[in-house]
This record gives structure tokens, sequence and C-alpha cells, in this order.
């Protein structure tokens, strides 16, 4: 009898074991797919230019070329607001801060984009006529409501920028 019902107690036992870790691993996995956010490629989730239509505030830092005679570089702060169409291209308004060149206010613009599968992308913007093309390389995350940034191009410009969706835009 004591046999038999430690046979059972240890069934039971294993049973409530393997059940426990069972679901020890669907919570786990769980948690490791939020943390992610489902972005990205091999994530269940591929970008495409639609993934960043809408409205983005941005902030942005770091440092770059004094225009002559000055020369030289300075430090850069600055916010935006970009709007992406949804299909490659964008349009902006930024307020730019030099420590040289003081405060650019409320400048227009509109440049191109493109999102790769895996969340990647890059944006191409010219501030004004006959100035050098900035390139941005970009980074989605949280399923395009955020975006990551640093300028590659023109050279001695180092910028990164953080973005956040405001508004989602308008489906056609």
């Amino acid at each position: 009898m004591k046999t038999q019902l430690m046979k059972t107690s240890v069934k039971g036992a294993l049973v409530a074991l393997l059940v426990s870790a069972g679901l020890l691993l669907l919570v786990a996995g769980t948690q490791s797919s939020r943390a992610g956010s489902s972005v990205g490629q091999g994530m269940g989730f591929s970008c495409t230019d639609a993934t960043i239509r809408g409205t983005y505030g941005i902030q942005m830092q770091g440092t770059g070329p004094v225009p002559p005679p000055v020369g030289g570089s300075q430090t850069l702060i600055g916010v935006v607001k970009r709007t992406f169409d949804g299909r490659g291209n964008f349009t902006q308004v930024d307020n730019i801060h030099g420590s040289v060149t003081g405060w650019t206010p409320d400048r227009p613009g509109s440049g191109t984009y493109h999102v790769n599968p895996d969340c990647t992308g890059s944006t191409q913007f010219q501030p004004a006529p006959g100035a050098p093309v900035i390139e941005e390389r970009i980074v989605i995350v949280d399923g395009g409501s955020q975006l990551y940034s640093v300028t590659v191009s023109p050279l001695p410009t180092m910028v990164s920028t953080v973005a956040k969706r405001i508004d989602p835009g308008q489906e056609d």
C-alpha cells in the first residue's frame, strides 16, 4: 500500500513539475517576444516604407561644420517635425541651433526615404538649394512608433536623432 501511494505521489509530482516547466517556457517565450517588440526579419514582422507612415517628433544633437569664412565645427541641437507619406517621401519643419551659427527657425524641407525588410533604412534631405545632401541611416523600433538615426553624410556632420510617432497619418 505504501509503495502504491509513493508511486502515485511521485507521478503526481512529476506531472506537476512538467506542467510548471511548460508554463514557465511559455511565459518566457511571450516575454522575450515583447522585449524585441516583434519587429524585424525573423521575428514575424517585415518593414516597408509604409511602416513609418505618419508624423514624428524628432530630437537631434551632434556636431556639424561652420560655414565659411569662419570654418571649423560647432555643436548642433534641434527639433524636427517630419511627416512620412508611406511611399518614400517626407516633408519636415526643423528648428536647429548651432553653437556658432545660432538659431535657424522653422526651416521647411523635404526628402526621400527607403525602408528595408529588416527595419533599417535611409533618408536623403537637401536643407537648402546648393547645400550638400544630408543622408541618414535609420532603425525602426516598436512597430514603427519610434526611429533612431545617425547622419552618415556629409562627412563632417555627426548627428544622431531619436524620433517618436505623434500622428499615424491618414489612409488614402
